[in-house]
Formats: C-alpha cells, sequence, structure tokens
C-alpha cells in the first residue's frame, strides 16, 4: 500500500530562506499548504509536535501533518488541525543554528526538514534525498545516530544505517 502523503502547513510569515522543507515541493511524496488552509480530510493523519504519545509502529498506515514556522507560531497553527492526534518524536539533536533573541526554542525543536526526516525514517519510508541539499545533515545525522541508526520499522525494510 502507498503511503499517504506527507502534509506541510507553511506560516504565511514563513522566510523562504529559513525555510528546510521548500526544496521538497514538487515531490510527489509531499503536500503543501499555506496557513490556514489545509487539506479537507485528515483522518488517518497523525500530526507531528510535542507533547503527545512517541512516533511507532502503530502509526506506520498513517499520513504525517507537519506544521512549518517558528515555535512562537505553532500553536496558532495547530488550532485548525486540533482534531489530528498529535505524536512526539524520541528525544533528538538539531543541527540547525538557532540564533533567535527574543524566543527560547524548546530543546527537542528541531528544524522542519529533521523532524521529517526523522518521523519517515522512524516509519521505515522512503527518506531518499530528503537531506540532499540541507547544510547541516552530516551534523544532525551524526548527533542522532543512537537513535536513527537503530530504526527498525516493523516489516523490517529499514535496517540500521539506512537513509
Amino acid at each position: 500500500m502507498t503511503p499517504l502523503p506527507t502534509v506541510i502547513i507553511v506560516h504565511p510569515k514563513e522566510r523562504r530562506s529559513k525555510c528546510t522543507v521548500l526544496r521538497l515541493r514538487g515531490d510527489p511524496r509531499f503536500e503543501f499548504y499555506r496557513s490556514p488552509r489545509r487539506p479537507a480530510d485528515l483522518t488517518r493523519y497523525v500530526r507531528l509536535g510535542l507533547g503527545g504519545p512517541l512516533l511507532t509502529g502503530d502509526d506506520a498506515e498513517s499520513g504525517l501533518l507537519v506544521l512549518d514556522g517558528t515555535w512562537r507560531w505553532v500553536e496558532g497553527m495547530a488550532r485548525p488541525v486540533a482534531e489530528v492526534p498529535v505524536r512526539s518524536l524520541p528525544p533528538l539533536s538539531t543541527a540547525y543554528p538557532r540564533n533567535s533573541k527574543t524566543f527560547r526554542d524548546p530543546g527537542q525543536g528541531l528544524a522542519t526538514i529533521e523532524a521529517v526526516y526523522a518521523a519517515l525514517r522512524l516509519l521505515g519510508r522512503d527518506v531518499s534525498g530528503l537531506l540532499e541539499g540541507y547544510p547541516w545533515s552530516a551534523e544532525f545525522l551524526a548527533a542522532n545516530e543512537a537513535i536513527l541508526g537503530s530504526a527498525v520499522a516493523l516489516d523490517g525494510a529499514l535496517s540500521p544505517g539506512a537513509g
């Protein structure tokens, strides 16, 4: 069965120069929407976020919904999709250089491309080319090798070190 596309909802004020998933536009594995727009049917989706149960193999048949914007905008972006169950990632470290002088990012906060990559990898989905062009990909993978390197999907399609 072909997985549902990953839906990425981008905040209208997200700067293109800071958008880590911009180059995924046009990839058939992804659908993009500008907030507050969204797909009409998200009944088979889970939303990546903080504070929910961990993403597990039980979610393998679900589509992923990802909100792309700064952390201060996420709460407002989440309201129109509040019915979508939240799933969290295991503790991962970001390689994205943060430099906000006005807002403190959550300790487990990742760049959007890092979160998408980690979630899809943990679910055993195709991650080929996702980190291509991401300047901090090597640092992200090295910092999270213990978790991502041991990720094995239920069907065994993802082996240690794959991706």
